[in-house]
């Protein structure tokens, strides 16, 4: 970027309209920041790899220092695209496949059963289960069943968790599936048992798999599951919202728990990053598993990833018990990690078939259109995500500002165009 928030020349060559950028980003303000609903949020649209708008508002902290461009952000279940891409090195390496039993790696999980009754598994959980949540796990936070009620009880599904992975494998075997694998969809901690899967298959820490295979070789230096001293003041405070609608402290980013060291490293949701290292994760994955040289996976991997993976080619609308998740269902499948748009028509969310995005619970969201070779990310620190449309909107007025389609698929060297 040029200093400005809209690069004008650069958001006009991309086919994109600079003032509905920047309008954007006003409309952000004058909703979010200046009503106190949001404390802060950072902002970044590319296109064709091309940075067109960058934006930072509001506080970082309590204290009211001004959100820096290189602040830290929990960004919680964006994790999991970053999990699954490991373990999708893994079934290259040649050390696992997707219809693997779970069991062969965490043979915890061997005398699993479905529903208090513990009736037996139709069949066993496979590997693919843990990537697109057919699993039959859950989350404590679904509040639905009794079962979610036991992740409660146990803090299964708690930011900061005292257990060793083993510990934490050992607690959720204990407790049965709400269903038979491949039965359902429910969104759930199979992407933390798929980061314990991938200790036990690389011999490494989760922490050290990441950052020697991913966060290297990316060069995305500020992604991490613990903050270390010398970065912890570009760590933002957390926010929650109070049943009064206010805003209180979650977690105050000078004290902070994900400053600890020994803390279960949660693949599903334990990471903590800046917007310009998740750009380049998203960089990746938009050019097909490839970045300035270093190719962390094949296309036809990248492939498989980004194509709804539900069994029987169904949506999260009809396949779906979630009551809380970070999707749309109508028109929205499922692939290796994320979310896919299937159907642009039935979503509520406008843009390109096959269009693949995630967020986290602190209203963080990254999306990528490969049709548009868009990425749009958003970064904050609010709890619950499920209580803002911010990330709605956002997306339908960057969806707006595009003027020039890519109808030709005239994109990224090296991407799928």
């Amino acid at each position: 970027m040029n200093g400005q928030e809209v690069d004008e020349a650069a958001a006009r060559g991309a086919g994109m309209d600079p003032d509905r950028l920047a309008g954007l980003i006003a409309f952000l303000d004058r909703k979010y920041i200046a009503t106190g609903r949001l404390p802060h949020f950072q902002i970044m649209v590319s296109r064709r790899e091309q940075p067109l708008l960058f934006a930072s508002r509001g506080r970082a902290r309590q204290s009211g220092e001004p959100l820096g461009s290189d602040a830290l952000f929990r960004i919680a279940s964006m994790t999991k695209p970053v999990t699954s891409v490991a373990f999708m090195m893994l079934v290259e390496a040649g050390l696992v496949a997707l219809d693997d039993p779970v069991a062969r790696v965490i043979p915890e999980f061997s005398r699993l059963t479905v529903g208090l009754e513990r009736a037996p598994l139709k069949r066993p959980m496979l590997m693919i289960d843990l990537l697109r949540h057919t699993s039959g796990l859950t989350y404590g936070l679904q509040r639905q069943t009794a079962i979610d009620a036991l992740y409660r009880e146990r803090g299964l599904d708690e930011f900061q968790q005292p257990r060793s992975s083993d510990e934490y494998i050992a607690a959720l075997a204990d407790i049965p599936l709400e269903f038979s694998p491949g039965d359902q969809w429910n969104y759930s901690v199979s992407t933390d048992v798929l980061g314990v899967v991938v200790e036990r298959l690389s011999g490494l820490s989760l922490g050290t798999c990441l950052r020697e295979r991913i966060f290297d070789p990316l060069h995305m230096p500020d992604t991490m599951f613990e903050v270390t001293d010398d970065r912890v003041d570009r760590l933002t405070d957390a926010w929650q919202l109070e049943q009064d609608r206010s805003l209180s402290l979650a977690d105050r980013g000078a004290r902070s728990g994900w400053r600890r060291s020994g803390r279960f490293a949660s693949g599903g949701g334990g990471l903590v990053s800046s917007t310009a290292d998740y750009h380049r994760f998203c960089r990746m994955l938009l050019r097909d598993g490839e970045l300035d040289g270093a190719r962390l996976l094949r296309p036809e991997t990248m492939a498989m990833m980004r194509r709804n993976q539900l069994p029987g080619g169904a949506d999260l609308a009809s396949l779906s018990t979630s009551l809380f998740s970070e999707a749309t269902y109508a028109g929205t499948g499922f692939g290796l990690g994320f979310a896919v748009t299937t159907d642009p028509s039935q979503s509520i969310v406008p843009g390109s078939a096959g269009e693949y995005y995630w967020g986290g619970i602190f209203s963080t969201a990254f999306y990528i259109d490969p049709v548009e070779a868009l990425i749009i990310l958003f970064m904050t620190q609010h709890l619950p995500s499920a209580t803002l449309a911010v990330r709605a909107e956002l997306r339908q007025q960057v969806q707006a500002a595009v003027l020039q389609r890519n109808g030709d698929r005239n994109g990224v060297k090296g991407s799928i165009f």
